[in-house]
């Protein structure tokens, strides 16, 4: 087809696949940190958010965030069924790749951002309940707010809000989400009087730099181009983790003693959602200031759980939804048209009225998630009940939501795939633990 670009299209399906790769680092990264009954059910969370959703914006979802305008705040279902999306390219986002491939790396962003709330709810939520919520939250929050920023004829758009890969769309909506989730689902039995030690901190390691090598796609991708812009995107991406990861570790250095494992990876993890926003509106050198606010500015961010009573389990508020803010408001001090002349300069470069522009957008989208997620558990909670028993919370996701465990460290062996399952168990009474008492059904309490 002569509009084809075939360099653009790899460089795009490339990135999908590091988006898609992103997910499944996600899982990891937030299954390291729970304790270890607790930890297959934490990947089940994210890993069937890329089967449902997947699902849900083939059928319709692409077709609302991305379709016709109506009325400046939802596309149409024209493209419903993915009708009349194949090689062609879409001229009105990306006129050299094939409409195809536009909408497989936007469905890769789909998937991500439920599956980052997941963390502020992490080993206490009942898994039907946590289903209908995700679908829920994907129709009514994500589509629209993904039409607000970037689909042609969203008000926001419209009103000139700069979001480049994701600040806004991605993480400020999940932040203000998981904000809403910890408050609405409550805290875990004994938070702030008994340790929750993460139980696999190399398992965390492992997912952050799959996450910070799927962040390349992410960010770089979001230029639709294999180009300059997408370059600029690419650098100013590890320029901004790589200062977080340092800027976090001195300042957790000076306020608690030592440097932590678990604390650099956070950083790298703070600065790649600061500056999804920025990243292609931005310099290096800019990005390298982003990126040291962030290491402090999340580290102390992610102390407000404790100052002010709630209870998000992985730190998606402080981390996913202050970086997306902190970064969205940054574009709007050190944006510049030198780097991408579709943007626009920010307040360093002339342009004062950018930064109250990306704060309304900031404030509309996150208030928006926030209510809207505070109604969606309401919901959930008529219907089924979010949080699980408190004997399920003590014997661990692992079995009472899945009947598997994610570490055989009995010697019983299993039936599934080496899993040791609920009914490994029924065989060895003499082995099965008191789910009522202090030694609850998991792998750490085994013998």
């Amino acid at each position: 087809m002569q509009n084809i670009n075939t360099g653009d299209t790899a460089f795009i399906l490339i990135s999908a696949a590091l988006v898609l790769f992103m997910t499944p680092g996600l899982a990891l990264f937030y299954s390291g940190m729970v304790r270890s009954k607790n930890v297959l059910g934490t990947i089940m969370h994210s890993f069937i958010i890329i089967g449902i959703i997947n699902v849900l914006w083939m059928l319709f979802g692409y077709s609302l965030a991305f379709g016709p305008d109506k009325f400046h705040l939802i596309g149409d279902l024209s493209w419903i069924g993915l009708r009349g999306v194949g090689a062609a390219p879409n001229t009105a986002y990306a006129p050299t790749i094939p409409h195809e491939a536009f909408m497989i790396f936007q469905a890769m962003f789909a998937i991500i951002t439920p599956a980052l709330i997941t963390g502020a709810f992490a080993e206490r939520m009942k898994f039907k309940s946590f289903l209908l919520f995700i679908i829920a939250w994907f129709v009514i929050v994500y589509i629209p707010v993904a039409h607000w920023v970037w689909g042609v004829g969203g008000w926001l758009r419209n009103l000139g809000v700069l979001d480049f890969a994701g600040g806004i769309v991605v993480h400020a909506s999940s932040g203000a989400a998981a904000l809403a989730a910890a408050i609405f689902v409550g805290k875990r039995k004994g938070f702030g009087t008994e340790p929750m030690i993460p139980h696999n901190i190399p398992l965390t390691i492992i997912g952050t730099g799959i996450l910070w090598f799927g962040w390349f796609g992410f960010n770089a991708g979001s230029a639709l181009a294999s180009g300059a812009l997408a370059a600029n995107a690419f650098v100013t991406t590890q320029v901004a983790a790589t200062a977080a990861v340092t800027s976090w570790m001195i300042v957790e250095w000076l306020k608690g003693g030592k440097p932590t494992t678990l604390g650099a990876a956070t950083g790298a993890i703070a600065g790649l959602a600061t500056i999804t926003p920025a990243a292609g509106f931005v310099s290096p050198s800019a990005a390298l200031l982003i990126g040291l606010a962030a290491g402090v500015i999340c580290y102390y961010a992610i102390s407000l759980k404790f100052k002010l009573g709630y209870d998000d389990s992985l730190d998606v508020v402080g981390v996913h939804g202050v970086g997306g803010i902190l970064g969205t408001l940054s574009v709007g001090l050190l944006a510049s048209t030198a780097i991408n002349p579709a943007g626009a300069n920010g307040l360093i470069h002339g342009n004062s009225s950018l930064i109250g522009i990306q704060a309304l957008g900031v404030f509309a989208v996150v208030g928006f998630s926030f209510v809207a997620s505070l109604v969606i558990f309401k919901v959930v909670d008529k219907l089924f009940g979010v949080r699980v028993e408190e004997e399920d919370e003590i014997t661990g996701l692992d079995l009472s939501q899945h009947s598997e465990v994610g570490y055989d460290l009995s010697g019983l062996g299993g039936s599934a795939g080496g899993f040791v399952t609920a009914n490994a168990f029924s065989a060895y009474p003499s082995e099965m633990p008191s789910v009522s008492g202090e030694a609850p059904l998991a792998p750490d309490n085994l013998p």
